[in-house]
Parts: C-alpha cells; sequence; structure tokens
C-alpha cells in the first residue's frame, strides 16, 4: 500500500533577507505617494510680496471648469476688505464671510462693505455670460485689498482660464519672511534697491 499523501516542502529560510522586507515595503510607499502628489498637486503658495507685484510681475491664479480655485490669506494672516473683478461674465466669487465686491465697468458695490472679514476668495468658472460693454478677453484682472492689524496690502492676480484637468486648487498667500532680504522679492533690482535703501537709512542716522 502506497502513501499518497503530498507533504509541501518549506520555503527555505534566509535570515539576511528579514532585514530588507521593510526597506522594499517603505520604497514602495513612498514611490505610490510620490506619483499620487505629482498627479494632485493641490496647493501653490506665493509670497506675499510677489502677490502684491513687488517682484516685478503680476502673479497668476487659474480657473478650470471641472472645479473651482481658492485664493486663500489666511497664512498671511490678512483679512479681506474689498474685491474687484473687472470682467465677471467669466467668474464668479464666493467667499468664506462677508465681503464688499466691485465687479464690471460700472463699478457697482455689492455684499456687506462695512463689515468685510473674509480670508479666502472661491473662484468658479462659468460659461461666458453676455454682458454689454465688456469685451471678450483671455484673461481678467482680480485686485484685493487687504488688511493686518490696522494695515492694508494691495494685491492683484491676472485671472487665466485653464484647460483640462486642473493644475492645482488653492493658491495661498503667506507672510514675506520676518529678516531683510529673505523673501523672493529681494532679487536682482530689488535687492539692489533694498540695499540702497539701507545705505540712505545708516547715512541719515548719523
Amino acid at each position: 500500500m502506497n502513501d499518497n499523501t503530498h507533504i509541501p516542502e518549506q520555503t527555505p529560510y534566509n535570515p539576511y533577507l528579514l532585514p530588507l522586507v521593510p526597506f522594499f515595503f517603505s520604497a514602495a510607499i513612498l514611490l505610490l505617494a510620490s506619483s499620487a502628489l505629482a498627479n494632485n498637486a493641490v496647493l501653490r503658495s506665493i509670497f506675499s510680496c510677489q502677490a502684491q507685484g513687488l517682484g516685478g510681475a503680476i502673479p497668476e491664479i487659474k480657473v478650470w471648469f471641472q472645479q473651482g480655485t481658492n485664493l486663500s490669506f489666511i497664512q498671511a494672516g490678512e483679512t479681506i476688505k474689498k474685491v474687484w473683478l473687472d470682467d465677471p461674465s467669466k467668474v464668479t466669487l464666493d467667499f468664506d464671510g462677508p465681503m464688499c465686491l466691485q465687479s464690471g465697468q460700472q463699478g457697482s458695490e455689492t455684499g456687506d462693505c462695512e463689515n468685510s472679514a473674509a480670508s479666502v476668495i472661491h473662484l468658479r468658472r462659468i460659461q461666458k455670460l453676455n454682458i454689454p460693454g465688456l469685451p471678450n478677453t483671455n484673461s481678467t484682472l482680480l485686485t484685493v485689498v487687504t488688511e493686518k492689524q490696522g494695515q492694508k496690502k494691495l494685491y492683484t492676480f491676472r485671472v487665466n482660464y485653464g484647460e483640462g484637468e486642473p493644475e492645482y486648487n488653492t493658491l495661498a498667500v503667506f507672510a514675506d519672511a520676518s529678516y531683510p532680504g529673505a523673501g523672493s522679492c529681494a532679487t536682482g533690482n530689488n535687492r539692489q534697491n533694498y540695499r540702497n535703501t539701507n545705505i540712505e537709512r545708516r547715512d541719515d542716522s548719523r
């Protein structure tokens, strides 16, 4: 009588491979996370000086049909006091608090202009509305006045209309670095102007 019972062979035990298992697992997780972040860059940031145009260029913010785009001043600790949108025929604006909004060529004010206290603007692209007097342009200008501890700042953003998949959903404005020359706006001519200003101040102090 033959015994046909099959006994599986044991996998050879290799103690040298065990320490490598966590390494390979961590590498796989990092690759997946990097791929996800590359395909879903949800946040873009900009320094306050850049958003004010002190770097020599008007900053851009894009809007798409698939989703809205947030413009956040939370990170800078600033409160939005008033907003102008030159062409409201392709973009709608919403806020996280009471807001004073002025739009179009006639410049009519809407919203709470006495107690404006928002920190986020939500821009949403829409199909173009037929508004008499407004030309068909490829972009428009968004102007924002903010306040922090009694100090006001003026920001301007070129609003461009993106096609296809959205590249991000939030543009966050950060406060400038606290020490001189640390912000990314202090480059080129701006850095030279900063040095000249410091020289003048030192001369005045003598």
